[in-house]
């Protein structure tokens, strides 16, 4: 699928700032995955950065065979350019058959902030 058409539920690509179409380049390239929603969360923890915070849910058969932290790698890995940038980031990684299995309702929602930013 197209990098545009990865981008489903989190944001158009147009609206998406550059970290976010960043990451979704380097995920897509790196993995193939079958579904990627980026969510930029930056804007619920009260920081100065508008690309600082994400939550990602990932679908890719490169997840096959691999535990919960061996595809935290695998995504971390793929995002080495943009780490850097990031502060925050939530990740959901599935494999097809676990995403066909459960879908929706393997989606997670973000607590609200508990404060801790150095801008306080």
């Amino acid at each position: 699928p197209s990098v545009g058409r990865m981008l489903r539920r989190a944001a158009a690509p147009e609206a998406a700032g550059p970290v976010q179409q960043s990451m979704t380049r380097s995920l897509a390239e790196r993995l193939a995955p079958t579904v990627v929603e980026i969510a930029n969360e930056s804007h619920m923890h009260g920081t100065k950065s508008s690309e600082s915070h994400f939550k990602l849910l990932i679908v890719s058969p490169a997840f096959e065979g691999k535990t919960a932290i061996q595809r935290h790698r695998a995504v971390h890995a793929a995002l080495e350019e943009e780490m850097p940038l990031i502060h925050a980031l939530s990740i959901s990684a599935f494999t097809p058959e676990q995403w066909g299995e459960g879908g929706d309702a393997l989606r997670t929602s973000t607590p609200s902030c508990r404060g801790g930013s150095k801008a306080d």
